[in-house]
């Protein structure tokens, strides 16, 4: 990446105060653009979801991984919940969503409790192993909340053989005006649901997947305990990815764990952080990460920079840090304050291999928060950061009453926010391609083929507030 016209930026910078320009390009279709990374996390696009209890679940695991990203399961998980988590993970199958099964005798008002989990809103009614009908969230309207599934559901089904080719499944469900349907193995069992915006999807993305062809989930610790024990039991259980995380991680403790992990040899990528300097990226390389995690304090949940001063403007750490692991051979990830695609492209175009969201996930119908609606009938999700009081009760849950007060004097994050869920954008899919979308034209725009090219190639320009302001859309008129 350079700056255009040689310029050398006297200030740190922010994602808002760059822009990039557009270069000659050869690059004659998006679609030709190569997403994957090159870190050894076997992501096929630059996404990672963020080590947070609001945002990183199984679901969001499942099918984050369909599409080609990675999720990270929070630390603060004991080890048997994530080695299940795991397990199930390994399991799911790489194109169809896992359904949500119920019996004929489940109620309405149960039913519509789990529903909202998947972003199609349906779910599958079972008996035994095979289908016998589908009910959504339209059906259970106005229904009273005590009636049985067998008296509402869908009983006349399209439904899809296991293996079926998923253009021919689209078109299936197009001719149908079906939405979804059930897949079912030769005997009748169900194995499956895929929408039409799953096969159209499945076509267009490449699930990150292991050495073995199973989906991909990585997992995280702290630096407090028995860290080595941990990252070993996670790596048996076939976390494909440790990340070591901390808030401050350019301390002796980090670089004591991080070398005990590393001396195990696990087999599997170390991811270690937070940094914002080349110094702190050194250090952490050189006691055994593969991958440094960078950024203090832009997250949206996050205070740090307002309680303490202390964090970096998100692009230039982002910046100065894929340098230095770049002359050691390794990488970084842009760990926070991404809010448009067009960061994302920006933290891409800094040199990182990945980019980390947290918040911007959390507002979607895959985390594990449960979903609320507010007095204008809009529907959000909770938040909250992992330094934040609501965090820190959650991880100290064994310690004394006296230790747990103690420690939630020492708050670094926002304990409740809501994070609205798009009408538009329901889904983490839907945000995915979002995302996607914009950075493929970027690259385009930049004449790169594939993400190292694009850091390669990317010329990056300093704008003012109303340079920012300019490039934004107006939804009414001025």
């Amino acid at each position: 990446m350079r700056f255009l016209n040689g310029l050398q930026p006297q200030l740190d910078l922010t994602y808002d105060d760059v822009f990039m320009v557009p270069g000659r390009s050869s690059v004659t279709s998006r679609l030709d653009v190569d997403l994957r990374s090159s870190d050894g996390t076997g992501t096929t696009v630059p996404l990672v979801v963020a080590n947070m209890t609001a945002v990183a679940g199984r679901r969001m695991a499942e099918t984050t991984a369909r599409r080609g990203a990675l999720t990270v399961i929070p630390q603060d998980i004991p080890v048997d919940v994530v080695r299940g988590v795991i397990a199930w993970q390994k399991s799911r199958h790489l194109v169809y969503d896992t359904p949500i099964t119920l019996a004929p005798s489940t109620t309405a008002g149960e039913a519509l409790v789990l529903l909202h989990k998947r972003a199609h809103g349906a779910g599958i009614v079972v008996e035994g192993e095979r289908p016998v009908g589908i009910v959504t969230e339209t059906d259970l309207t106005g229904v009273d909340r005590f009636t049985q599934l067998a008296d509402v559901m869908v009983r006349e089904m399209v439904t899809l053989d296991d293996g079926v080719d998923v253009e021919k499944a689209f078109d299936v469900l197009s001719h149908a005006r079906r939405r979804l349907a059930p897949v079912i193995a030769p005997d009748g069992r169900l194995v499956g649901l895929l929408t039409r915006a799953g096969a159209l999807r499945a076509h267009l993305y490449a699930p990150a997947v292991d050495d073995t062809g199973r989906l991909r989930i990585a997992a995280a610790v702290g630096i407090n305990g028995d860290v080595a024990a941990k990252a070993a039991a996670l790596a048996e259980a076939g976390a494909d990815v440790l990340v070591i995380d901390t808030a401050h991680g350019h301390q002796e403790k980090m670089l004591e764990v991080l070398r005990s992990v590393r001396a195990l040899d696990l087999g599997v990528p170390l991811v270690a952080g937070n940094v914002v300097s080349a110094e702190g990226t050194r250090d952490l390389v050189r006691a055994g990460a593969d991958i440094v995690k960078v950024g203090v304090g832009p997250g949206a949940m996050c205070t740090t920079r307002m309680m303490t001063a202390v964090g970096r403007p998100q692009f230039s750490a982002v910046l100065e840090c894929a340098s230095a692991a770049r002359e050691l051979g390794k990488h970084v990830w842009a760990d926070g304050g991404v809010r448009h695609p067009r960061d994302v492209a920006l933290a891409l175009a800094a040199g990182a291999s990945n980019v980390m969201v947290g918040s911007w996930f959390s507002g979607t119908l895959e985390s594990p928060g449960d979903l609320y609606t507010d007095e204008q009938g809009r529907q959000y999700k909770e938040s909250f950061g992992m330094a934040s009081a609501r965090a820190v009760r959650h991880r100290t849950a064994t310690d004394t009453a006296y230790e747990r007060a103690r420690k939630e004097l020492f708050e670094e994050g926002i304990s409740s926010a809501r994070m609205y869920v798009d009408p538009e954008r329901p889904s983490v899919e839907d945000v995915i391609d979002q995302i996607v979308a914009g950075l493929r034209s970027a690259c385009t725009y930049a004449g790169a083929a594939t993400l190292e090219e694009f850091h390669e190639r990317a010329t990056v320009g300093l704008q003012s507030t109303a340079g920012f302001a300019e490039g934004r859309p107006l939804h009414t008129s001025w």
